[in-house]
């Protein structure tokens, strides 16, 4: 019997690449899949490789940008199986640029597919999972939400999923619903931008690092499993072998206080004390934990 035997799930933009390596991972753990793709072709082609095989599977053409459309996704898993007992929020749009080359039409795009998306559908999966009192959503996310060149747009979408996945853990505590992230690293076509972005030595560089698509599917099937029980509002990430958890955003402690503060003041105080601690930008490794505080907030330690 797989991990998953008995649940019912959806997996947005799951036709291609990293979502289709999951939902047939999932399907062949005893999930029964909703495949969602924009293009019907492509998701009933996914979901009937998995039927293939054996497993259950229905495809589901929508735009999740679009309200209606992520409603109909939900119904369908419900109609199909009987209710949801997973959402994988991992349709996404992808671009490259700079800042300075701001391209206000794919920012647009970025935005209605990668947050819009996740919104749209969490919204309407959720209630049935809080009826249920069981459920699990995890958001795909990435490493350029923590500051990757050239990724001004993606970067900014995928920290407002990332957002969601901890403000969505805060307000489903207790209910039954977990809310967890994927940060993934695989080969699909999001890479492709890469070919006409970078030169010729550094796009081969970095795809040569890249893993398999479905290196991701792992984390997936364990954070829709009941394993996953008491794990909420973690990033989590696969990468070459490594498995890992994102620290959250966090104020470094100590604080410098005064009981007033002038331009003069917060300058000396850079110059005596937060100058030397600050954190630099990009993807950055921190050895510790949180430690908790009697005040009720987190210091993370960095080693």
């Amino acid at each position: 019997m797989g991990m998953l035997e008995g649940k019912a799930a959806v997996i947005t933009g799951s036709g291609r690449g990293i979502g289709a390596a999951c939902a047939t991972a999932c399907a062949r753990q005893g999930a029964s899949m909703i495949i969602n793709d924009i293009d019907a072709d492509v998701a009933e082609e996914t979901a009937a490789a998995i039927r293939a095989e054996g497993g259950s599977a229905a495809a589901c053409a929508a735009d999740v940008s679009d309200w209606d459309d992520a409603g109909r996704l939900i119904a369908a898993c419900i109609e199909n199986f009987g209710k949801i007992d997973g959402l994988v929020n991992n349709a996404a749009l992808f671009h490259l640029g700079k800042v300075w080359d701001l391209d206000p039409l794919a920012a647009r795009q970025l935005v209605d597919a990668n947050v819009m998306g996740p919104l749209h559908c969490a919204a309407h999966a959720v209630k049935p999972m809080l009826e249920q009192k069981s459920g699990s959503i995890v958001n795909v996310v990435s490493g350029a939400h923590m500051g990757m060149d050239g990724m001004t747009i993606y970067g900014a979408t995928k920290g407002a999923v990332a957002s969601m996945v901890y403000t969505w853990a805060l307000e489903l505590e207790g209910s039954g619903v977990r809310v967890n992230g994927l940060s993934p690293f695989g080969l699909s076509r999001m890479t492709e931008p890469t070919e006409t972005y970078y030169d010729d030595e550094t796009r081969a560089a970095r795809v040569a690092e890249i893993q398999p698509a479905e290196a991701n599917a792992p984390v997936i099937e364990f954070l829709l499993s009941d394993r996953a029980e008491g794990v909420n509002g973690q990033l989590v990430r696969m990468d070459n072998g490594d498995l890992q958890i994102y620290t959250h955003p966090a104020l470094l402690l100590p604080a410098v206080h005064r009981e007033s503060w002038t331009g003069e003041d917060v300058a000396d105080a850079f110059d005596l004390d937060l100058r030397h601690r600050q954190v630099p930008s990009g993807v950055q490794g921190m050895e510790h934990g949180p430690v908790p505080l009697t005040s009720g907030y987190w210091s993370r330690v960095e080693k």
